[in-house]
């Protein structure tokens, strides 16, 4: 018989520690480190191109938008001669070619108006500066003449500076002419699809929701139609005062054209956000000018006068009346909108805010208010205890 060995530990060596997925020797990095590693550098990666994505196509989504808001505003005439048994495609075309013909024929108007109106201001220079020159030898008893004003005016160095500089950024602004048109004509485009492919756009969005969605976001479409066009009808109705003012002011300064000039503010300063105002104003202004210099500034001021007026008491109250809208909320949306889209925003804000308001107020829970002074903004009535003394001199009682 084999003897046995006392030596012997009573006990077998523990194992190593286990080195497998998710363990870590003490030695090398963990497993999953690397594979941690790799997923978060391919999402940084997919974030960054999205971002570079997303810039490079905001020209193009603020088109889509504003696209999506034209066909929103022309969907009544659309659907009203759709429903008497006109295509769509054909009612949707006819109705673009009576805005566009208005538009072309109202500025053709004004062009020729005023490419007439800036030969007159040619050929009268020389009066107007000859009276010019004779009001400052007066006032400042000085001793200039028409000519030598015209001689140091064509020899001077900023004014050769100006020559060269505008004649360089003639391609800019044919750049820019040109750019303009091609946003207007992807507008349009988009604007006619929407309108004409309205109904197939419609079950094309429900076809991927269940029905209980599908019935809200039909009831959204429909509250957008309705407040695109609110909002549409409150703008007409601020044109239409616009150019009346104005048109006020400008027969009794006797400026030719004052129909025609109402007309141009009136649209231009409402359709034209942000800076319509002042692209409205500068024609009256002109067309002033060429009657008496003064009658420019009365012009000016009369435009920066009106646009507060507009701005703090007119629109607030119209828009609250077509668009369902609070004045405050009103104009808190287009000063938001103008800083998240500029121009764009400021155009379709009240609009979207207005659609949004109505869509999420079937949402909310509202209950009977109660029938209390405070509402009304009335204080209760209170008697000769609950002043501050007598609620004092009780609560000393008490102690």
């Amino acid at each position: 018989m084999a003897a046995t060995d006392d030596t012997a530990p009573d006990h077998a060596p523990p194992p190593p520690p286990d080195t497998g997925a998710g363990g870590s020797s003490g030695a090398g990095m963990p497993r999953w480190l690397p594979r941690a590693m790799a997923a978060a550098l391919a999402l940084f990666a997919c974030f960054q191109l999205a971002s570079w994505a997303f810039h490079q196509l905001i020209g193009l989504l603020l088109n889509i938008l504003i696209a999506f808001f034209l066909a929103l505003a022309v969907e009544p005439a659309v659907g009203r001669m759709s429903a008497r048994g006109m295509r769509r495609g054909l009612a949707t075309g006819i109705v673009y070619l009576g805005v566009i013909g208005a538009f072309a024929g109202f500025f053709t108007l004004m062009g020729s108006m005023l490419a007439d109106q800036i030969v007159t201001m040619v050929e009268n220079f020389p009066t107007y500066l000859d009276s010019v020159i004779s009001w400052i030898n007066r006032t400042f008893r000085t001793d200039l003449s028409r000519v030598e004003v015209q001689d140091s005016l064509l020899h001077s160095d900023w004014l050769r500076k100006y020559v060269q500089n505008s004649a360089g950024g003639v391609l800019d602004i044919s750049a820019t002419v040109l750019g303009g048109l091609f946003k207007l004509l992807t507008v349009l485009l988009f604007s006619f699809y929407f309108a004409a492919d309205g109904p197939r756009l419609r079950r094309a969005l429900c076809s991927v929701l269940p029905p209980t969605r599908q019935a809200e976001v039909l009831r959204a479409w429909e509250i957008a139609v309705d407040k695109t066009g609110g909002y549409l009808y409150s703008r007409a109705l601020m044109a239409l005062i616009s150019g009346g003012a104005h048109y006020v002011l400008l027969e009794v300064l006797g400026v030719p054209y004052a129909p025609a000039l109402a007309v141009w503010v009136g649209i231009i300063s409402q359709f034209i956000p942000t800076i319509g105002t002042y692209l409205a104003g500068a024609l009256p202004m002109l067309l002033a000018f060429t009657v008496d210099p003064w009658y420019a500034v009365w012009v000016l001021g009369f435009v920066v006068i009106y646009q507060q007026f507009e701005n703090y008491l007119l629109q607030p109250r119209i828009t609250a009346k077509t668009v369902d809208l609070h004045p405050a909320v009103a104009f808190g949306s287009v000063v938001a909108g103008t800083a998240l889209l500029g121009a764009v925003g400021a155009l379709i804000a009240i609009p979207a805010t207005a659609t949004l308001q109505a869509f999420l107020g079937a949402y909310v829970k509202r209950y009977d208010v109660t029938d209390d002074p405070r509402v009304h903004g009335r204080r209760p009535r209170r008697g000769p205890g609950d002043s501050v003394l007598g609620r004092l001199f009780r609560a000393w009682r008490g102690r």
